[in-house]
C-alpha cells in the first residue's frame, strides 16, 4: 500500500531551508519540491511512461507557486491519461519554436542589421554581405554584388 502523503502548504514551501545535501518535499501525485544546498527550490513532476520513470521540471519557487505547480502537474497527468508523454510533448513544442525563429536567413539578417550598411566586408568578423541572399541586402550592396558577379571591378 502506498505511503500517504500530506499535501504541502505555501508556508512549508516558503520556510524550507537548505541542507548539506539536496532533499525532496513531496506534495502528492508525483509533484515534489527539490531543495538544493544553495537554497534553490525547484518543482519537479515524477511519472512513468512506457514503464520508464521520468521527471519533468516546472520551474523555480517563487516564480512558479504551489498552485501553479499543481495545475501543471494536473495537465501533465491528463496528457499521460491520453497516452502522451508530457516530456516529449514539451521537447517537440520547443523544437518547433526554435526551428521557426532560428533559421539561417533570420540569423544572417540580424547579423547584417548589427553590421550596418557601411562596407561590404568586415574584416574583424569575416562577415561578407555579398554572400547574403539578394532580398537581405541593402540597395548599395545589391548593385555592388551584381557588378562583382558580372566581372566588373567596383569603382
Amino acid at each position: 500500500m502506498p505511503k500517504r502523503i500530506i499535501p504541502l502548504t505555501e508556508v512549508k514551501v516558503r520556510t524550507a531551508k537548505p541542507r548539506e545535501n539536496p532533499y525532496k518535499i513531496f506534495d502528492g501525485g508525483g509533484l515534489f519540491l527539490l531543495v538544493t544546498p544553495s537554497g534553490g527550490k525547484l518543482w519537479h513532476f515524477k511519472y512513468r511512461f512506457n514503464r520508464k520513470e521520468k521527471k519533468l521540471s516546472f520551474g523555480m519557487y517563487p516564480e512558479v507557486s504551489l498552485i501553479d505547480a499543481r495545475q501543471r502537474r494536473d495537465e501533465a497527468r491528463k496528457q499521460l491519461a491520453n497516452g502522451i508523454d508530457p516530456g516529449i510533448l514539451r521537447k517537440t513544442r520547443k523544437q518547433a519554436v526554435v526551428a521557426e525563429t532560428e533559421t539561417f536567413e533570420a540569423i544572417a539578417g540580424e547579423v547584417q542589421t548589427h553590421m550596418g550598411s557601411g562596407s561590404r566586408r568586415d574584416h574583424s568578423t569575416g562577415f561578407d554581405a555579398r554572400r547574403l541572399p539578394l532580398d537581405r541586402r541593402t540597395s548599395d550592396q545589391r548593385t555592388a554584388g551584381s557588378r562583382i558577379a558580372f566581372g566588373h571591378a567596383p569603382g
